[in-house]
């Protein structure tokens, strides 16, 4: 097949091209820059040039490929609602673009979304208080009821892998700021997780396998303890490993303690027995002491 996919420069996107390249399949990756078409070439796809908020670029590079991953999205949270709006129409487009196919279209989403403190499932839509990011999977519902074959994958708030960027090395540099490792409370809530690679193989699989499934999950394991992560991190930092409570974790989390308290224990049965995924990198806690997250 040849895949047009959003964001194939990022941490997971660049994982998800060369899962899909050494599986056969052609790649057609959304370029923003020179950079960014420069970096598709040298991992051997093909660079079309546009961005999320040129809706004709997503139709165009739609309308050429036999399949559709859609995984950038503005990582700018000063704007966060309108990024959301942004990604909505993106979506939209893309699935304009595919209606009347049989063209699948992947969306990325996050199992964040769904009800805390209990196992999420791929049964699971959103939660009625979701945050803006729920905008994607609105959409998606919409295509779906206009017959467009699309499917949401979430993801974990938790990939992890050389390259990292996102919420452990934030935790890893606010323990540097801080001087301690901190969790929330007696921090018993979870955090899923998936290494990058095992996530660019369950694209690969619901791309190839076409359940038509509504919903996957890639979550590799379903709950990881904050105060487990917290731990590793304090015993290779040489900190303090403590719990925050109320106004205490305000202050040290700032605009991050809704995710450090965040309870999402996330079940993959439905997506394993439907696609077949079985992950096989390195767990969470070990990846931290192996993919160099301390080396800076």
């Amino acid at each position: 097949m040849r895949v047009f996919i959003t964001g194939a420069t990022g941490f997971v996107g660049s994982a998800v091209v060369a899962e899909l390249i050494g599986a056969g399949h052609s790649v057609l990756g959304l370029a923003r820059s020179d950079a960014s078409a420069q970096s598709l070439a040298a991992a051997g796809a093909a660079a079309h040039r546009g961005a999320l908020d040129d809706l004709e670029s997503l139709r165009r590079g739609a309308t050429t490929c036999d399949a559709v991953i859609h995984m950038a999205f503005i990582h700018d949270f000063s704007k966060f609602k309108a990024n959301c709006e942004i990604d909505r129409r993106a979506v939209t487009a893309l699935g304009d673009a595919l209606a009347g196919t049989d063209k699948p279209l992947i969306v990325t989403s996050g199992t964040a979304l769904v009800e805390s403190g209990r196992l999420a499932t791929e049964a699971d839509v959103a939660a009625a208080d979701a945050p803006p990011r729920i905008a994607s999977e609105e959409a998606a519902a919409a295509l779906a009821a206009r017959g467009v074959r699309v499917s949401v994958l979430r993801l974990p708030p938790t990939v992890h892998g050389a390259g990292d960027y996102q919420f452990v090395p934030m935790l890893i540099r606010l323990a540097r700021e801080k001087g301690v490792a901190a969790y929330v409370g007696e921090g018993r809530n979870r955090w899923p997780a998936v290494h990058r690679r095992d996530a660019a193989r369950l694209y690969r699989l619901v791309l190839e396998k076409r359940n038509g499934a509504a919903r996957y999950h890639g979550a590799a394991e379903e709950g990881i303890a904050f105060r487990d992560i917290a731990t590793v991190i304090g015993r290779e930092l040489n900190l303090p490993v403590v719990g925050k409570s109320g106004d205490e974790a305000a202050a040290h989390f700032g605009w991050f303690a809704h995710f450090a308290a965040m309870d999402n224990p996330t079940s993959s049965a439905r997506t394993r027995a439907l696609t077949g995924w079985e992950p096989r990198e390195a767990g969470l806690l070990a990846d931290l002491e192996s993919a160099g997250y301390f080396d800076a």
